[in-house]
């Protein structure tokens, strides 16, 4: 066998197990987190959050890093691919859950949370449900 076609072989095969494995903790975080929150209730939300993302991508005062990872977190909504394709019950959305955890909990640490209050267009109590589901605690709480 060539030398290339192993190379690529052996590339292919990586992505491939870290596909497998990335589906696997989202099981896993999806399983661990399905328990204690409302699915349907942060589903309601999603309109408001997209808002978020745009207003806080859009807004100057915010770091420019910050502010790419939003546009990145935009475009990788918007693109029709996605790491775990829609169709795949739970798992389908459960990625772009995770996603949108990990870039607003990026943004909150380095915005801070006074700009996601600021662009929040929900109710306090939405912005409440999108904080706990990013982990998000106000630093009096942490332990």
């Amino acid at each position: 066998m060539p030398d290339w076609l192993v190379v690529v072989l052996s590339v292919l095969g990586g992505f491939i197990l870290l596909w497998l494995l990335l589906l696997i903790v989202l099981w896993v975080q999806q399983r661990r987190a399905g328990k204690d929150v409302d699915w349907r209730a942060i589903l309601r939300l999603v309109p408001d959050v997209v808002r978020l993302v745009k207003r806080l991508a859009s807004d100057p005062a915010v770091p420019r890093a910050t502010r790419w990872w939003l546009f990145g977190l935009l475009g990788y909504l918007l693109f029709p691919i996605d790491l775990v394709p829609d169709f795949i019950p739970v798992l389908g959305y459960a990625d772009d859950a995770i996603i949108v955890a990990i870039v607003l909990r990026f943004a909150i640490r380095h915005a801070g949370m006074d700009a996601i209050e600021r662009h929040w267009p929900g109710s306090p109590a939405g912005l409440r449900s999108v904080l706990t589901l990013v982990g998000y605690r106000p630093s009096s709480d942490r332990a």
